[in-house]
């Protein structure tokens, strides 16, 4: 039902969402080649007694973590036992660390609205996209306590006191911009999702054993350095040249400390189908880290399910980022952008996250970075694409098709493109899905 009123809906309307309120027009693609971001955007770093910056809010973090009495007392209160998915455990995670900071718990039926019509808490503070817990069991109420698990392991109880059957047409139009099923995440609301929501206070006791080890904000923030600032690079993929350039040349903004660090924060949860799996992603890191073993560049993983939101999804990363110690975030060209799985479609323009991001950096409490569009020359190596163009430069590519056919052939890939240690990590993975 609800995935045919949505493929209705979907088909009346473009692609193109309207999320950017009170954004100027995008720059033409002329104009966009220089993104420069003024400081008159920038907001104010508000720091703590340690040197970090504040939590989101303000205050401290909000850490879910029971003792174990207090965790035995939680386990007796259980009448319903849920198992978690992989996005779910994400979430539950990231509650329980404090990942999500100011929340308590999954968000009730008054802040699940508040953030989806206004993106802020009932209390105005801003917050990107939702989260909820969801079932379909009908027999879970207000005044249920949930054993939730993960592959068996028991790893937190939420007290539910607010159960609503929500409107996920309006959900997913406000959230992501568009109600088409070719968009990842509203595929994932209307097939994934339960019938109803869950609200609730969350009483957490073990985190979810993963292969791939995520610190909480309290250990990433231990590992930065105090009194200056940390610039957090969000990332999916594999690290290549490119992506190394831009953030280590991100350290040089004119709005970045000279001993300023980066702190390269890949998403490990689940994102999109055709991704590189979380596991193979978290080797191409740390082989990486080994090869560069550069000091000015910190690493930590996070246990986030990317949504692919776009413009709202700049503001999640941002809050989180902030909750994990960072003082300025990088908004690369089409951040958590997505295709239309048919026509292959930009559901959303390739600055919108950045313009919508730096219309929120002051009231965030934060600094955003230009994401240098760099590029490789024959000439003079990495440099960007406008003063490429500028001088005549030789600019050499590879595209991620031929990349990918070069992987699985076996060909030579160039320096200039990829890391060798990445490589080797890349083509392990590709002769193992082959021997299956």
């Amino acid at each position: 039902m609800l995935a045919n009123s949505l493929r209705k809906i979907g088909a009346l309307s473009g692609l193109r969402p309207l999320l950017l309120q009170g954004v100027k027009e995008p720059l033409s693609a002329a104009a966009a080649g220089s993104r420069a971001f003024s400081s008159d955007t920038d907001g104010k770093i508000v720091r703590g007694a340690d040197g970090h910056i504040l939590p989101h809010g303000g205050g401290g973090l909000v850490s879910l973590m029971a003792g174990s009495k207090a965790a035995e007392e939680a386990r007796s209160r259980c009448n319903h036992q849920v198992e978690l998915t992989e996005r779910q455990a994400c979430d539950v995670e990231l509650l329980t660390v404090g990942g999500f900071t100011p929340l308590d718990g999954f968000m009730n039926e008054e802040a699940y609205n508040s953030v989806v019509q206004e993106m802020r808490l009932p209390g105005g503070l801003l917050f990107g996209l939702p989260v909820v817990m969801d079932t379909s069991n009908d027999s879970i109420k207000p005044g249920s306590k949930l054993m939730l698990t993960y592959k068996g392991q028991e790893v937190a109880v939420m007290d539910v006191d607010s159960r609503w059957q929500p409107n996920k047409v309006v959900e997913v139009q406000r959230c992501y911009g568009s109600t088409s099923l070719e968009h990842p995440a509203v595929s994932m609301v209307a097939t994934e999702r339960g019938r109803f929501y869950l609200g609730g206070k969350v009483t957490g006791f073990e985190l979810p054993q993963r292969v791939f080890p995520c610190a909480s904000p309290e250990e990433v923030r231990a590992g930065l350095p105090s009194g200056t600032d940390v610039v957090a690079f969000q990332c999916r993929n594999p690290i290549h040249r490119a992506h190394y350039e831009l953030f280590t040349r991100a350290l040089d903004a004119p709005n970045v400390a000279r001993d300023g660090v980066v702190l390269v924060h890949p998403t490990c949860g689940p994102t999109q189908d055709d991704d590189i799996p979380g596991i193979v992603r978290y080797h191409t890191y740390e082989v990486l880290q080994k090869e560069v073993d550069n000091p000015r560049v910190k690493w930590a993983y996070l246990p986030y399910s990317m949504h692919m939101a776009g413009p709202r999804e700049a503001i999640q990363h941002m809050i989180i980022r902030k909750n994990y110690g960072c003082t300025h975030f990088i908004i690369g060209r089409d951040m958590a952008g997505c295709k239309s799985s048919l026509s292959g479609e930009d559901f959303y323009g390739a600055y919108d996250a950045q313009d919508f991001a730096k219309s929120h950096a002051k009231e965030l409490g934060m600094k955003t970075v230009p994401s240098l569009n760099v590029v490789f020359t024959e000439e003079k190596g990495y440099i960007t694409a406008d003063v490429a163009e500028k001088e005549g430069l030789h600019v050499k590519k590879l595209s991620g098709t031929k990349f990918r056919q070069m992987l699985r052939s076996g060909e030579p890939i160039p320096d200039w493109f990829a890391f060798a240690s990445v490589v080797d990590v890349l083509r392990e993975h590709q002769q193992h899905k082959v021997s299956q």
